[in-house]
């Protein structure tokens, strides 16, 4: 077995493990796991700076909360992008105008119902909140397997664009080691409700 298979293999692995413990969570856990997170997540200065941009995502069933953070954000005056989710699995992007403006979309998303902006609006962000399973010692990121957000980060490096990268996760979700593959990059920081843990990314 070649090194890229064993650790696409040790992903797959990593992956149905912890989601197995989040479909254990209750509905009582994920909402306040939601309320501490966003508490912890507006500690970090490039969130909440003014006329920052942030790209984030509307979180959907268990997945750790973001939508106390959306319309903290949105309060402060800072620019939040949401994604669309295009055929081909790539994101499209639109300014998230609160809730009463998110629709239901495929895959059981949330999305923004305002103008589309294009895939490359998300390289004018100041910080990019990516979705993911785990993060460990180094900063790597364990995502869901899509792909939808490695040609985020890869259009951000094409156009030198340099944002911090923020995973929001359950406390459990900080491992000792994630697998990596070569095209996987570090994140800055990761917000647990307990905390936030910065990388040098």
């Amino acid at each position: 077995m070649s090194s890229d298979t064993a650790s696409k293999a040790a992903k797959e692995g990593l992956r149905r493990e912890l989601l197995g413990m989040r479909r254990a969570l209750t509905p009582d856990d994920v909402q306040m796991a939601a309320a501490a997170l966003g508490e912890q997540a507006l500690a970090l200065p490039r969130l909440t700076a003014p006329g920052a941009v942030v790209a984030a995502y509307v979180s959907v069933g268990r997945e750790p909360g973001t939508r106390v953070l959306l319309d903290a954000l949105r309060a402060r005056g800072v620019r939040v992008l949401l994604p669309v989710l295009l055929p081909d699995n790539d994101l499209d992007w639109a300014a998230y105008e609160g809730p009463e403006r998110l629709s239901p979309a495929a895959r059981g998303l949330l999305e923004p119902e305002g103008a589309r902006l294009g895939p490359e609006a998300v390289t004018e962000a100041d910080a990019v909140l990516l979705p993911g399973l785990a993060v460990d010692a180094r900063g790597m990121r364990l995502g869901r397997g899509g792909g939808s957000y490695d040609r985020v980060l890869a259009r951000l490096e094409r156009a030198r664009a340099h944002p911090d990268l923020i995973v929001l996760l359950y406390e459990n979700e900080v491992v000792a080691q994630v697998p990596a593959e070569p095209h996987d990059h570090p994140v800055h920081a990761v917000v647990t409700p307990s905390g936030v843990r910065t990388f040098t990314a």
